[in-house]
């Protein structure tokens, strides 16, 4: 049985194709589902009565689950959806001016065991399917009214590539390229893959540590892909698309926070010209003796001194564990 979120454009041609169907219908169905976001095949009132009911026989709509909806005291809101096995994902909507962002998970739990993450600490259960990642943003996008202006792959786990083509094909979702964001902890052959994607999809690396030492302390991922050979990648992706990468870098209280390690994370990316967001370390209870940095200043003010472009992120969500390194698939409340 064929899943219409698993499908892409091509898919469905040749499923019309073997049902004697014209090519165009293909296109027709993709509009209903990802610009319309109808999802029921009685609804497409431009398909013959036979085909909606062919499709309600032989292709399922699987969608995401609301199991709970929380809105935090800013307006970001969170969503926990249970899928087909019961796995959970949580999925989060911000809202910046006039824009909306809607951060994706990518997998249910996640395996890399960052120690400032509360989604690593829950443990892994699987990769999400493409159906499974279209389907948040779509919900998302029929619960809130409208078209959600961009995408992040932030949320729970480390992105796929595989729904990619689907958000940005004309016929389908047809979200621009520079309104998608894949967020990587660093794995290098998911970074080597984008540079040759074909598709200028934006790039973030949460970076957390200018070293080796440290970095792997933070994130156990840096044991099979070290700095050197992430930065190096980082090169490839710049060379290749042209696109300016956003460094991550939550800064914990005594930890990673030290004005000199400011020095050396311009050291590390010199010639990159990279866009540093510094993130406010976002409490999580399974690490309670970890604190938010008291030296924020002091380490924005080296990246100052040394002409590094940089922001503080602003707090969103924070009291609804809605927050970068957060999300647990859970729908815990901070206390």
């Amino acid at each position: 049985m064929n899943e219409a979120l698993e499908l892409s454009l091509n898919d469905w041609q040749i499923l019309f194709a073997g049902w004697n169907e014209q090519k165009f219908r293909a296109a027709q169905v993709c509009q209903w589902i990802y610009a319309k976001k109808v999802f029921s095949y009685y609804d497409m009132s431009n398909l013959s009565k036979g085909l909606r009911e062919k499709l309600n026989n032989n292709v399922m709509m699987y969608l995401p689950i609301l199991i709970r909806q929380q809105t935090s005291k800013d307006g970001t809101k969170k969503y926990l959806w249970q899928l087909q096995d019961g796995s959970r994902v949580e999925s989060v909507l911000l809202t910046h001016g006039g824009h909306k962002t809607a951060c994706i998970s990518s997998q249910a739990g996640c395996p890399l065991g960052c120690v400032f993450c509360e989604t690593g600490a829950n443990g892994f259960t699987r990769n999400l399917t493409r159906g499974e990642i279209l389907g948040q943003f779509l919900m998302m996008e029929k619960m809130n009214g409208g078209d959600i202006n961009n995408i992040v792959f932030m949320g729970m786990g480390e992105p796929l590539l595989n729904e990619i083509r689907t958000l940005n094909d004309k016929d389908m979702r047809n979200l621009g390229a520079r309104h998608i964001t894949i967020s990587t902890s660093g794995i290098v052959p998911g970074i080597e893959d984008l540079a040759d994607f074909g598709i200028p999809i934006r790039l973030s690396l949460s970076l957390h540590a200018p070293n080796d030492a440290l970095r792997s302390k933070l994130m156990p991922v840096n044991r099979q892909y070290p700095l050197q050979k992430l930065v190096a990648a980082l090169r490839r992706y710049r060379e290749r698309t042209g696109e300016r990468i956003t460094v991550e870098y939550a800064l914990i209280d005594r930890v990673n926070d030290a004005p000199e390690l400011a020095y050396e994370t311009a050291a590390l990316l010199d010639g990159l010209e990279p866009y540093i967001n510094i993130i406010p370390f976002n409490p999580i209870p399974s690490k309670p003796e970890l604190k938010r940095s008291s030296r924020v200043r002091e380490f924005c003010a080296a990246l100052s001194e040394l002409n590094i472009e940089h922001e503080v992120r602003k707090e969103r969500g924070t009291d609804i564990m809605a927050a970068c390194g957060q999300l647990a698939g859970s729908m815990r409340t901070s206390s």
